[in-house]
């Protein structure tokens, strides 16, 4: 478990295991994913689910502000280089990122968690903060942790 996180990983994974035990699948499980990763509090805003789909990653659950970026072409933005890159992306400032698409205007900071199940890339967990440089090292782990979770339940 990653160490000095406010997410706490091993919570989510077991409200992901509960969730799953009890029948739901798919779509059910990134919304519990997405309501118990935002409940941790400061600095997570937002937290929108997003599952490859050939080359565009389409959003599937969210929860903290709507966004109209429901849709991403694999390449375009944040969300999108980070799969194009097969890499996870925690960016301080997205003011100062080239290509970034704004969720929303009070939007500082970005966390990109790729959801993968061996080499294949399933989808992202993204997160948005409004405080800037919202994501340390031990964060992403944290984050990493529920996306490792959500592969094997999907």
């Amino acid at each position: 478990m990653a160490a000095d996180a406010v997410l706490t990983p091993l919570a989510v994974i077991r409200a992901l295991q509960g969730a799953y035990a009890r029948g739901a699948r798919g779509p059910e499980l990134l919304q519990v994913a997405a309501g118990h990763i935002r409940a941790a509090g400061p600095p997570y805003t937002g937290v929108y689910l997003y599952m490859l789909h050939d080359r565009e990653l389409v959003l599937e659950a969210f929860d903290g502000r709507a966004t109209e970026h429901t849709r991403i072409p694999v390449g375009t933005g944040i969300c999108g280089q980070a799969v194009a890159q097969g890499t996870d992306l925690n960016v301080a400032d997205v003011g100062a990122a080239p290509g970034y698409l704004a969720c929303s205007l009070e939007t500082r900071s970005e966390l990109v968690v790729l959801i993968r199940r061996n080499q294949q890339i399933l989808g992202q967990i993204d997160i948005d903060s409004d405080v800037p440089a919202a994501f340390d090292a031990a964060e992403q782990a944290a984050v990493k942790e529920v996306a490792d979770a959500l592969a094997a339940l999907l």
